[in-house]
């Protein structure tokens, strides 16, 4: 336990420790270092202001979780996240650093049957973490009991108020008792979240973690485009060219996790899988040989990875592309540390582009595309290294038994036959270009020089004009004005032109808001050419005509 000292000295309890070493965790992180102990002491609201990738669900999780009672089925805590996939993230989370206390969590968020999370509430629940559209419909109707709530968790405010969901948050609030702890997290405090902690929070204490660069310079950071198909095969060869590989390989599931694990083991390298459903025993022996480099390969889901503490990884590699900005620098974070460079690959396929567009925006950082090594070039390293070895072998010395065998062999079959053989026997098949499984060059990435037409549900009618529709791009998605062409507003709706980098990004940004519902920006459908579709673009320009003639009437 002398690991987990300064989680300890933070005054959590040895139930909460034991989950925490169950997990991996070594150290707090400074918004954990601060934000625990204030929550234990009971007296005072929170605020912190710390970016996404600190590890603010354990600085709130771990606390709440201590003061919850958990003989009690009625909800205790609230969390109110502002998209569905951090509502499931956190509730995940809190699961698994429940460690052996009796709790129950439960995701509520939109695009999800509203009667499966009706049942799972009438079992009872001390935990609710969801979106807040979701939470008052849940309200409203009067299957979300909020009146013994003793904890409420706004997370990412501010992208609470980007998406509009201020008032849905006061709302929230107003039905919650009098006396209750309000913790607020928020990567920036704009005027109209500070204005919210004034009206609904008591007397509270503010923890600010300055700002960093999310991902140590030290970490090259590379993605690959390649077909789902071709992932294990691209993940061989880039083991295969590195001299000394001692890295982490992420999956998104426990049975990918296995999967992977197993053929890497079937193929002869040094690997393990760890998962949620490994036994504590089990996941202590395979951490030592890890970290003995007595297996230099560990497969695992970010959950089961969560808080390991090794400082020379050569590599991390995702195998599976991670659903969010937070884990993507929490899993990068894990090399190019203790002042040694590390290498951190994602492999891409063809639906996941415009995603890993979005984690380089919020991660502010530059992950380049790389060719897969290709067969030649294995095989070239190969032979180099079976040179080499061979070499320190002779200028090391061999015993006379091996003297004594080479030169039966020489005298039967000459020098290079014999060689030849031996070599062969030494490493079968791994000269042969005809035993490697040919990978399909796929090209994803878009022309960044090219450009795309937006469709924006928002239009006159909702008080917008070019101007104002170019300053809301500009406040909810950061692109620079100067990208933001053809603007063309009319009453229900407008359009826009973005080069396709900026494009992909503010798509992104938008379907991640729409919390089960239809973006409100998508990709504007294609003028057709007169190739067969003259129906087709008559329409679409009679649409366009009479939308321009209601703007004019509707100004006079």
């Amino acid at each position: 336990m002398l690991k987990l000292e300064k989680f300890k000295n933070l005054g959590l309890n040895e139930t909460t420790l034991k989950a925490l070493k169950k997990k991996g965790f070594e150290e707090p992180t400074p918004i954990q270092e601060k934000t625990i102990p204030l929550l234990l002491e009971n007296e005072f609201d929170i605020i912190g202001q710390a970016q996404t990738g600190t590890g603010k669900t354990a600085a709130f999780a771990l606390p709440v979780i201590e003061q919850i009672n958990a003989k009690s089925r009625k909800i205790q805590a609230i969390v109110v996240a502002p998209t569905r996939e951090l509502s499931i993230q956190v509730a995940e989370e809190i699961n698994s650093l429940k460690g052996d206390k009796h709790l129950t969590v439960v995701p509520i968020y939109g695009g999800a049957s509203f009667s499966n999370q009706l049942s799972q509430l009438k079992r009872g629940a001390q935990i609710v973490a969801g979106t807040p559209g979701r939470l008052l419909d849940h309200i409203n109707r009067g299957t979300l009991d909020l009146s013994n709530i003793e904890f409420v968790i706004i997370d990412e405010a501010d992208e609470m108020l980007n998406m509009g969901f201020i008032e849905d948050i006061e709302d929230i609030l107003a039905e919650t008792p009098k006396e209750k702890r309000v913790l607020l997290f928020s990567a920036t405090m704009p005027s109209r979240i500070q204005k919210l902690a004034e009206n609904f929070m008591g007397e509270y204490k503010k923890v600010v973690i300055e700002k960093k660069q999310l991902t140590t310079n030290l970490t090259d950071q590379i993605y690959f485009e390649v077909d789902e198909r071709d992932k294990f095969e691209t993940l061989c060869r880039i083991i295969d060219v590195q001299n000394d590989f001692y890295g982490l390989v992420f999956c998104r599931t426990k049975l990918d996790v296995d999967r992977v694990a197993n053929k890497l083991m079937d193929r002869g390298y040094s690997a393990e899988g760890l998962h949620g459903d490994i036994s504590q025993n089990i996941r202590e022996r395979i951490l030592r040989k890890f970290k003995a480099k007595k297996t230099t390969i560990l497969v695992a889901t970010d959950v089961a990875a969560r808080g390991l503490d090794i400082n020379d990884l050569t590599h991390v590699i995702n195998f599976a592309l991670p659903q969010d900005p937070e884990s993507y620098v929490h899993r990068v974070g894990r090399t190019g540390r203790a002042g040694k460079e590390g290498t951190a690959i994602t492999f891409i396929t063809p639906s996941e582009y415009r995603k890993l567009a979005f984690i380089k925006k919020i991660a502010r950082t530059d992950i380049r595309k790389e060719k897969i090594p290709a067969v030649s070039e294995i095989i070239d390293i190969k032979r180099n290294r079976i040179m080499a070895e061979i070499k320190e072998i002779i200028e090391n010395g061999v015993s006379e038994e091996t003297f004594a065998m080479a030169r039966d062999l020489f005298e039967e079959f000459g020098p290079v036959d014999a060689l030849a053989a031996v070599i062969k026997i030494a490493f079968k098949d791994e000269l042969d270009e005809k035993n490697y499984k040919q990978i399909r060059e796929i090209t994803i990435s878009p022309d960044k020089g090219g450009k795309t037409r937006l469709f924006v549900a928002l239009g006159r009618d909702d008080g917008f004009s070019p101007k104002k529709l170019v300053e809301y791009m500009m406040d909810k998605t950061e692109t620079e004005s100067f990208k933001i062409k053809d603007v063309r507003v009319f009453d229900k709706f407008s359009f826009l032109t973005v080069p396709f980098m900026d494009a992909e990004l503010i798509l992104e940004y938008f379907k991640r808001q729409s919390s089960g519902r239809r973006p409100l920006v998508t990709k504007a459908k294609e003028k057709p050419n007169n190739g067969g579709n003259d129906n087709k673009k008559e329409r679409f320009d009679r649409s366009e005509k009479n939308s321009r003639t209601r703007n004019r009437k509707s100004r006079r």
